[in-house]
């Protein structure tokens, strides 16, 4: 007998071991069906009496075999409860609730981006994280230069913010060093995703998709592109930035963004996730160094254009010193438009509500302001505008999750169309 097949006796055997609380009640259910075939011996007989006495055999012997199952089937899931309950209801609600939500992707980085998801992997597994990979600065950019891989910090954020593994490994993946060591300020995560690229001969893609196992991820976390890319920003004074991390500091307009290589191409991933999807989302997020550096990758727009999901762009609720100093809601529009396509976004999702003075005004001190929402210009450009209370106040000025999942889910089953 081969090593396979012994193996699998042995299996079967085992559930025969005392102690299993499986014996018992298979031999009920095989003693139930003995007694059902018996009485349908009795069923088939010529004598009313004894054909009725048959049938009364066989409701016997159907009791005792669907007795057993339950038992057996009672003794399987005391083995998960309660430690495992609530993985079981978790796994049950994925499986049967959210994996008929719409095909969502969502095109972004950093903390924007992930706090987004946050909030819809409640509402469709089906959904895609397409991840800008420019970031030039901390961790990542220190693996960037030493390994020549692609930035993996807002790659790590995704997944873990996507994750139905243990608190704890998600707090493992975040987790930052800070001892006096040549590791110092590197992630955890970073450092993961890094050896996983080794690991997998170079290929960052397989990379990130072993960790979403590891991680047990609901939906999929895709880089916007495998190239190595520099993110570069020409000024309105003619002058030139050339790193993500650089960017914003300048503290001059900026003109426009492009890529270095200027040839970079999306991962194939990324392009189908586009194709299939009922709604794409771009931010929140900062606009020129997390939404925009997706969107310049070639064929990344036309991908977007062609789509026929409902396309939504969520604007931010603070501007951001050195890249949207003064800017209204529209001005972001105007520059994410100009930048790729006028038939990029169909809805511009934006907040309405006032932030109480007194937190405002740590932001005052970095040239950071609420974002003026001035929805009649938007419409002038050509989205339509759903204008909300999507503001958060604790310790910053932000998105309140619940509000902003609540509104975007509003949003897409009034205004999409699901694909048949």
């Amino acid at each position: 007998m081969s090593n396979d097949n012994q193996g699998i006796v042995e299996n079967i055997v085992k559930w025969l071991y005392p102690g299993m609380r499986i014996k018992r009640w298979l031999l009920t259910s095989i003693f139930g069906i003995a007694i059902v075939a018996l009485g349908s011996v009795f069923a088939a007989a010529s004598y009313t009496l004894v054909s009725i006495f048959g049938f009364v055999i066989i409701i016997c012997g159907i009791v005792l075999v669907v007795f057993g199952i339950v038992k057996i089937i009672v003794s399987l899931i005391t083995v998960f409860l309660p430690e495992r309950e609530r993985e079981l209801v978790n796994i049950l609600y994925q499986r049967r609730y959210l994996e008929r939500g719409p095909k969502v992707v969502a095109i972004g980085g950093g903390h924007g981006l992930s706090n987004l998801l946050l909030g819809l992997k409640e509402y469709t597994s089906n959904l895609t994280a397409i991840v800008t990979v420019a970031d030039s600065g901390g961790s990542s950019g220190r693996l960037r230069e030493e390994f020549n891989i692609v930035a993996p910090g807002d790659i790590r954020n995704c997944l873990v913010a996507l994750a139905d593994a243990p608190a704890l490994m998600g707090e493992l993946f975040q987790f930052r060093f800070s001892q006096e060591s040549e590791l110092k300020g590197h992630n955890f995560g970073n450092l993961f995703l890094t050896a996983m690229v080794q690991l997998t001969d170079g290929d960052f893609e397989k990379a990130v998709k072993e960790s979403s196992k590891v991680l047990a991820i609901r939906g999929k976390v895709v880089p916007s592109t495998v190239n190595n890319v520099q993110l570069v920003a020409e000024y309105e004074d003619g002058s030139i930035t050339e790193g993500e991390a650089k960017i914003p500091k300048a503290n001059t307009p900026i003109k426009r963004l492009y890529l270095k290589p200027e040839d970079s191409k999306p991962t194939e991933e990324s392009v189908e996730a586009i194709k299939n999807a009922d709604v794409i989302i771009l931010g929140p997020g900062s606009l020129y160094t997390s939404i925009i550096p997706n969107l310049i990758i070639n064929g990344m727009t036309e991908s977007i254009e062609n789509s026929d999901a409902l396309k939504i762009y969520i604007c931010n609720v603070m501007t951001q010193e050195g890249e949207t100093e003064k800017f209204s809601a529209s001005d972001h529009v105007r520059v994410l438009l100009e930048h790729t396509s006028s038939k990029i976004v169909d809805i511009a999702l934006i907040n309405n509500a006032k932030a109480p003075g007194d937190a405002l005004a740590s932001y005052e001190k970095e040239n950071s302001y609420p974002v003026e929402a001035d929805s009649e210009n938007i419409r002038m450009l050509g989205p339509k505008v759903v204008a909300e209370d999507l503001l958060g106040v604790d310790d910053y000025v932000r998105h309140d999750s619940q509000k902003l999942t609540q509104a975007l889910i509003d949003t897409i089953e009034k205004h999409r169309v699901i694909k048949r």
